[in-house]
């Protein structure tokens, strides 16, 4: 097989892998550069306009945008602390990254080879940013409406899954609230690590208490993690 026999071979399978993602969201993209900007990692291209840390950027606000409201139809009578809760427990990076699982968002990730998908906790983040740009991408390239239809497709569909889990910040939240005490602020201590594979150490602070230290991948999960530790020393039960 001659280079020219197989360069058009490889655009026809890009295109065809296009395609059938575009039938999985049930969007088609006026301008594919969005789509193919939204699967570029960092490590492929560190020009900010043409990997998906914009879009991401983006998409976590409008995912927020939908979500908020979506909570504000479904719980009439919810209170701040209650959208909180459920919203944090949707936007979260695991039920993102299985929301991105299921639309097998990996199979078009384009990332250098010396970033190590087999650990979990790192393939596990690759899902969730790539769902968020996604959305981002779909935002620019056609507005609200298709974004929406996604999210209530996918997040929205399987909420009852991510509300099984225990979200420990909503717990948080709703134990200050039961006890008349301040909001928990979530402080950043420290952020390290290269940039795919970033470490963020959260700090619940209540008043003027500082409590112990969470560690996650990402920062949703370091606050989930460091209000699992308030409550514990706080002695709530949960």
């Amino acid at each position: 097989m001659n280079l020219f026999v197989k360069l058009r071979q490889y655009f026809l399978d890009q295109a065809e892998s296009v395609s059938n993602l575009e039938k999985k969201i049930n969007y088609i993209f006026h301008n594919k550069e969005y789509l193919n900007q939204a699967f570029t990692h960092k490590s492929l291209d560190t020009e900010p306009r043409n990997n998906y840390e914009r879009l991401e950027f983006l998409g976590d606000a409008v995912l927020d945008i939908i979500v908020s409201r979506e909570l504000m139809r479904d719980f009439p009578e919810g209170d701040e602390g209650l959208l909180t809760q459920k919203r944090a427990a949707l936007v979260q990076k695991p039920y993102l990254a299985s929301i991105g699982q299921l639309l097998d968002l990996m199979d078009y990730l384009k990332i250098e080879q010396s970033v190590d998908l087999s650990i979990e906790k790192i393939a596990e983040k690759q899902q969730a940013n790539l769902f968020e740009a996604l959305i981002g991408a779909i935002y620019l390239d056609g507005g609200i409406k298709p974004c929406r239809k996604l999210i209530l497709d996918t997040v929205w569909t399987y909420r009852q899954e991510a509300w099984k889990s225990t979200n420990y910040k909503g717990k948080l939240i709703e134990y200050c609230h039961s006890q008349s005490i301040d909001n928990p602020l979530f402080l950043v201590k420290d952020i390290s690590g290269p940039d795919h594979q970033r470490t963020f150490e959260i700090q619940v602070k209540i008043g003027t208490k500082k409590y112990s230290s969470g560690l996650g991948t990402n920062k949703k999960t370091a606050e989930q993690l460091a209000a699992k530790v308030a409550l514990e020393e706080l002695g709530a039960s949960f």
